[in-house]
């Protein structure tokens, strides 16, 4: 009988380290996330989310470790080719319309537009299909980021790695996000995303990792986090974690 390898986690980061002149923004860094599930990562203003996304996708050069993303190195082009990344400071073209930013978006990764598909993905998003037609300048930030979430999703790719993707969205489209989302991971898709609303990590991540001063403090799931630190809450449990420490 042949067995077959296990498949590789969709991303792994192995003792990461970066500076910025004495300011140390990873510390020995390591994380794995799986395939296909919902991994949230938490963390103050400033505890190095953002640096790690940079490493992740290349825009920056850790210090030291290394980062494979369905086992390539982030390093080679073509790690990132089942990548869908949407940044928490979204600003497409202004001059584009919403129809003529999804179709170059898609056109970049070789996937044909279609109207059916990029209207159903609006309406499940609660952005009116009139934005199609409308240049972004004319967008709210609601709007914009119900686009670049629409691009996300309407490119099919395995791995979504989300920046804040609840900013700037009313209650309704959150709801309305989370089970975008939720279909994503059902479909066998991978959501990596920062957040710090941690109700929504709660309800939707199969994993979490808390990350504090560039290190990680916490991996598992949410249930585990509260148990640890015996919380009523999430948000408790994530004040234990940060502030544990600080105390030792």
């Amino acid at each position: 009988m042949t067995i077959s390898p296990a498949s590789p986690p969709a991303l792994q980061c192995v003792s990461l380290s970066k500076r910025y002149g004495a300011a140390i923004a990873l510390d020995d860094f390591s994380l794995t996330v799986a395939t296909s599930q919902t991994f949230g990562l938490v963390g103050m203003n400033g505890a190095g989310k953002t640096t790690l996304l940079k490493c992740l996708l290349d825009f920056s050069e850790p210090d030291g470790g290394k980062i494979e993303i369905f086992g390539v190195s982030n390093r080679l082009t073509r790690s990132r080719s089942r990548i869908a990344f949407l940044p928490e400071r979204f600003n497409p073209p202004f001059y584009l319309t919403g129809k003529d930013f999804l179709r170059y978006m898609l056109q970049l990764q070789d996937v044909p537009y279609r109207g059916e598909d990029a209207e159903r993905i609006l309406l499940a998003l609660d952005l009116d299909l009139s934005a199609l037609a409308k240049p972004v300048r004319a967008f709210s930030k609601g709007m914009t980021q119900k686009l670049g979430l629409a691009a996300c999703l309407l490119s099919g790719k395995d791995l979504y790695i989300l920046d804040e993707p609840s900013s700037g969205l009313d209650p309704k489209a959150r709801a309305l996000l989370k089970a975008q989302l939720r279909a994503a991971r059902n479909a066998g898709k991978t959501v990596f995303f920062t957040s710090h609303a941690l109700a929504d990590v709660d309800e939707l991540c199969d994993q979490m990792a808390v990350i504090h001063r560039g290190q990680l403090r916490f991996a598992g799931t949410p249930d585990q986090l509260r148990k640890r630190h015996s919380a009523a809450s999430l948000e408790q449990a994530f004040l234990a974690c940060i502030e544990e420490q600080a105390a030792a």
